[in-house]
């Protein structure tokens, strides 16, 4: 076997207490092949049975994925998955939990475009998805100049999962009598075993050694715990499919033998001996019986007599005493229209593949209506595709730690204190998604406005930011500084001065109904006042 080939980044290992044993193996998840070695005896184990089931496995994904029902549904999980935009890239990187400086954080975006670029994403997101998907796992060899680490990842090449395997060797020590009672699981080294022409016609132990660190590797998560074998997405699906290829197969073989109608010749031989019957019956069978061939390639009709046709028709004979001659019809088959098998199965196999069923209808119309009337599938297929888009920007997070640590960014130890504070943002284009989340911000909205007139009195301001809103602290902090830049440009108004202007309008409608008041009592003042009498009828008493 050939030399170690790659690099691997040596971490300061903390020394377990010896106090603090554990009956329980480290979790092995990877679907690595393991093996023992060292010891008293040294342990050879054959590793070829589990390469060959595992080449096995991708060639049938790949296979399966040439179906049309099983391309339709991975184009589905891809579109939605992946959305592609003009001008924004398919996936962000997002460091708002991130607890670093700005420079650091301008750093780590660079490089972040940097790694997009090298494997070119946004181009090629849509088929690097796609091979994700289908095989199950994904390896890119991380190349670097080793006379010059420093400069990063110079390149990162596809590497096909039928050509390298992760392997896991277990350096068991020799133990003494007291020893044994100890728990240990002995040294392991963790390396990648790559051949160029494949692991399936070749020794699983021939190949070249590549450090784990020099490799990429992104599994779909999904293990088969008998076999350790990483299993892709597809892996259900293979029974159902199998199921509709035979369904599909046999129909049009039925279809084609009995949707013709075929004519019945009853033919009289009246007492004629067995021998003579059969003979005078074919006699009959070529005198009227009409082979015509149509020739597709030269267009001709011409009368071929060479081949048995399965959809001729039946010469019978009949014995002196019967009807004599008949020729009678046998019908065709009568529920050739029938399709509910086929239909069903093709509902199971986009069931097995997490695809809701009613994208299996081309025809269905797409409603844009309340959140209320969103299927129950659609939110599940929407959770499924966060799942996996979850599990695919893993590749990002290995090729980001190697990237940041050979550009002397940051250390090995404080990846493993910043990479849970590391999110990758993807752009949507689920349209249920967008209804759930309008629906729901009208919802808070509204409790809001139900709230107002108890703000103060029994309601905070921060109490309805943080319980109703559901804001982090950053999106506070963010969302404070946009207003306060929005109220300085000019573009919205203080609401202290819009409060102070809505109690001087108050003020002024109160004074203004004072005034309308006292008017309404002058006025009525006067006009219940007596007038006063006229001299003209004084002077005639």
């Amino acid at each position: 076997m050939a030399q170690l080939f790659g690099f691997s980044f040596k971490k300061r290992q903390e020394k377990l207490s010896k106090n603090a044993p554990s009956p329980v193996a480290p979790t092995l998840d990877d679907g690595a092949t393991s093996f023992i070695a060292g010891g008293y005896h040294g342990t050879y184990v054959d590793l070829d049975g589990n390469f060959k089931t595992e080449y096995d496995m991708v060639v049938k994904y790949r296979m399966m994925a040439m179906h049309p029902e099983v391309d339709s549904a991975i184009e589905d999980i891809i579109q939605e998955a992946i959305v592609t935009d003009q001008n924004d890239s398919p996936v962000q990187i997002n460091l708002a939990n991130l607890e670093v400086s700005e420079s650091v954080k301008n750093m780590i975006r660079t490089e972040f475009e940097y790694l997009k670029n090298l494997i070119g994403f946004d181009t090629k997101a849509h088929e690097m998805f796609r091979r994700w998907y289908i095989d199950g796992r994904m390896y890119y060899h991380k190349v670097i100049d080793l006379k010059r680490p420093q400069d990063g990842i110079l390149e990162l090449r596809y590497v096909d999962p039928q050509k390298i395997k992760k392997v896991r060797q277990i350096n068991k020590v020799p133990k003494t009598a007291d020893q044994f009672q100890q728990l240990d699981y002995g040294k392991v080294d963790e390396y990648f075993i790559y051949n160029p022409k494949g692991l399936k016609n070749t020794s699983a132990n021939s190949g070249i050694k590549i450090a784990k660190d020099a490799i990429t590797y992104v599994t779909s998560g999904i293990l088969d715990t008998n076999k350790n074998i990483v299993l892709s997405y597809l892996h259900k699906a293979i029974k159902v499919l199998n199921q509709l290829q035979m369904i599909e197969d046999s129909l049009v073989i039925y279809r084609i033998s009995r949707a013709p109608e075929r004519r019945i010749f009853y033919i009289d031989v009246g007492n004629l001996p067995k021998i003579k019957a059969e003979q005078y019956l074919r006699e009959v069978m070529g005198r009227y019986r009409n082979k015509l061939v149509y020739d597709a390639n030269t267009g001709e009709i011409r009368d071929d007599r060479k081949y048995m046709s399965m959809l001729e028709d039946f010469w019978l004979p009949r014995r002196e005493g019967g009807r004599g001659t008949e020729i009678t019809t046998l019908p065709g088959g009568q529920n050739l229209g029938e399709l509910t098998d086929i239909q069903y199965f093709q509902t199971k196999l986009y069931k097995a593949l997490n695809v809701p069923a009613g994208r299996l209808d081309s025809n269905t119309s797409f409603n844009l209506g309340r959140s209320s009337e969103i299927m129950r599938d659609e939110l599940k297929f929407t959770k499924f595709v966060g799942k996996l888009r979850k599990k695919f920007s893993e590749m990002f997070q290995d090729m980001l730690k190697t990237q940041l640590i050979l550009k002397g960014v940051i250390t090995p130890e404080d990846w493993e204190d910043m990479k849970e504070h590391i999110q990758y943002d993807y752009l949507y284009d689920n349209h249920f998604t967008e209804l759930k989340n309008i629906e729901m911000l009208n919802e808070k909205l509204g409790v809001i406005a139900a709230m107002e007139p108890y703000m103060g009195r029994y309601f905070s301001t921060e109490y309805v930011r943080t319980e109703i809103l559901k804001q982090s602290e950053v999106e506070k902090r963010e969302l404070d500084a946009q207003m306060s830049d929005d109220i300085k440009q000019g573009r919205i108004l203080d609401p202290l001065e819009m409060q102070q202007m809505d109690m001087g309008m108050m003020q002024q409608e109160l004074d203004n109904a004072e005034a309308q008041e006292k008017l309404t009592q002058a006025q009525t003042k006067a006009a219940l006042k007596p007038a006063p009498a006229s001299k003209s009828s004084s002077s005639n008493k």
